[in-house]
């Protein structure tokens, strides 16, 4: 306890956290500082950590003193009082590695010392503290998991009325084919009679130009001409007034100008066609214009009923620009639901998988404290079994003492014997080898006789 990875509390700062925390009722108005300093009472700190067991997994504390007794326990009765401490010291024990604390023992429960039971409580507290913050952060992620789900159904009752208005717009009802047939029709029509008069006209401006053109000249001939008339007339009174004219000159004159004005006057009919004609001219152009206007008209409500189906394409085109900006931020809630279903599953995965750990581990201590009371009966069984074997043992190997005592005996008497034969035997056997070896020596002198006379 000596390196903590959690900052331990004051007193004062640990009874006020439990009083609004932790305890209810009159036990959070009985809990004061002098329960835990300057000695730790052991009623006071049991109740602490069955209420904090109670907060956290919702195990009341009555139920600690429910726990089932094993069946081969002789006199049941004594452990009821034990039953309950040693219930929440398991809980404890069990619990207290998510603090950081691995060595709580019962001791910390039947006689708490000070300082260990604040460093438990600064553990519980920090943990506390820390559950808070993240139920409060996990209820912030459900309360925006919940609004994007509001968010995608309103995206997807939106999504489905463009769809319905989409339809609408792209789809033309069938009592409304005819005519928007009818329509197309009269356009391509009216489009080539369009481009047809656009050439007559462009014809006819181009003739009226040319007429145009004539006139000017022929006007300024005309004014020349004045002009001309003019400064005769004017010469011809100079002339008047300087000269007497003879009758037949007067006369030849007279002829040449009547000639002139009838050549004058033979142009000015010709300039007077030509404008009645350019007048009928100007009229059918007025009468082509007034055609063209109509025309024009037409075109125009053309122009506006095209404008009105560009106002409804470029209508589409935002509702289709809509609908795939709604699918983008659908697909990223999609995604984002995605993720938050992962997480929620990986939590859950983590809480159950935490949960069987914790039911597995508690399976496996009450195994485990099945089998070491079998075990126990089975070896004290066996330890009488055992007293008694060696006291058999024993017993025989008295027996077999006694026996080994006497077979020794037996085997000094047979052993002396054997010696005193062995030294019978050892004698005869050294005479015999004298004997042999003097026979021996007798051969071989008979043999060196026998071969000395040969």
């Amino acid at each position: 306890m000596t390196e903590n990875t959690f900052p331990v509390y004051t007193a004062d700062a640990i009874v006020n956290f439990f009083r609004t925390e932790v305890l209810t009722g009159q036990e959070a108005k009985n809990f004061t500082k002098s329960d835990l300093t300057p000695s730790a009472r052991p009623e006071a700190v049991q109740t602490l950590n069955m209420r904090v067991l109670h907060l956290l997994y919702r195990f009341r504390p009555e139920c600690h003193s429910m726990v089932p007794l094993l069946e081969n326990i002789q006199n049941p009765v004594y452990h009821e009082t034990t039953t309950a401490i040693t219930s929440v010291c398991r809980c404890m024990q069990q619990f207290l590695p998510m603090c950081m604390v691995y060595d709580f023992s019962l001791m910390d429960l039947l006689a708490p010392n000070k300082q260990k039971t604040l460093s438990v409580l600064s553990a519980i507290m920090n943990y506390l503290h820390f559950r808070k913050q993240r139920m409060g952060m996990i209820m912030e992620k459900l309360a925006k998991f919940r609004a994007d789900m509001d968010r995608l159904q309103f995206y997807n009752k939106a999504k489905k009325e463009a769809e319905k208005k989409i339809e609408m717009l792209t789809t033309i009802p069938p009592e409304q084919q005819a005519e928007a047939d009818e329509l197309a029709a009269a356009l391509s029509e009216l489009h080539a009679t369009n481009i047809h008069e656009y050439q007559e006209v462009d014809a006819k401006n181009e003739s009226i130009a040319e007429w145009k053109a004539k006139i000017a000249e022929k006007t300024q001939k005309l004014a020349q001409m004045k002009v001309d008339v003019c400064n005769l007339k004017e010469n011809i009174s100079k002339l008047k007034s300087q000269i007497v004219e003879s009758p037949e000159e007067l006369k030849s004159q007279m002829e040449k100008m009547r000639e002139n004005v009838k050549n004058i006057k033979t142009s000015i009919t010709g300039t007077d066609e030509c404008m009645v004609e350019l007048q009928n001219m100007v009229q059918s152009v007025t009468h082509t214009e007034a055609e063209i206007q109509q025309v024009y008209n037409l075109l125009q409500d053309l122009g506006s009923s095209m404008n009105n189906t560009k106002q409804r394409q470029e209508e589409y085109q935002e509702l289709t620009a809509l609908y795939e900006k709604q699918q983008k931020e659908l697909k990223n809630l999609y995604i984002e639901e995605g993720q938050l279903k992962r997480a929620l599953g990986m939590k859950l995965d983590k809480e159950s998988k935490q949960n069987i750990r914790r039911q597995k581990k508690r399976e496996m201590k009450e195994q485990d404290l099945q089998d070491m009371q079998g075990q126990y009966n089975q070896v004290h069984q066996k330890r009488e079994e055992m007293v008694d074997k060696i006291q058999e043992i024993s017993r025989e190997t008295q027996q077999l003492k006694a026996k080994i005592q006497s077979l020794r005996d037996v085997c000094s008497q047979e052993s002396a014997k054997a010696q005193a034969l062995y030294d019978t035997l050892s004698t005869s056997m050294d005479k015999l080898h004298r004997r042999i070896e003097m026979h021996a020596a007798d051969l071989k002198q008979d043999v060196t006789k026998m071969s000395a006379n040969f």
